[in-house]
């Protein structure tokens, strides 16, 4: 009984699991963006900001109001150094992303 009940009570203390869209959004930011924002592997001098977290506070790391359409609209059209992603991602594509981004990058 000790064991299981032990089991149980692991259990409430991990993440929640991603829902379907979500997976697809944490494959595509692992894809198509965690190679600037996290990995850096294309070295660039001005390090992109990190992500985990971006709707966590009000405003995006560039001051903007960080919503939905904000990040949509960076991501599609590019923002100060980012280049533009429009034609890269469907509109499905976009909403999961925009769900992985909602979840802290869990």
């Amino acid at each position: 009984m000790a064991a299981s009940l032990g089991i149980g009570l692991a259990g409430c203390h991990s993440a929640p699991k991603l829902t379907a869209q979500e997976q697809e959004g944490k494959h595509l930011y692992q894809v198509r963006c965690a190679h600037c924002h996290e990995d850096n592997d294309l070295a660039l001098k001005k390090v992109p900001p990190d992500l985990h977290g971006v709707f966590d506070h009000k405003t995006l790391p560039s001051g903007i109001p960080a919503t939905d359409a904000a990040v949509r609209q960076n991501v599609l059209t590019g923002r100060g150094l980012m280049p533009g992603f429009a034609g890269r991602f469907d509109d499905a594509q976009m909403a999961a992303l925009l769900a992985y981004l909602h979840t802290g990058l869990r």
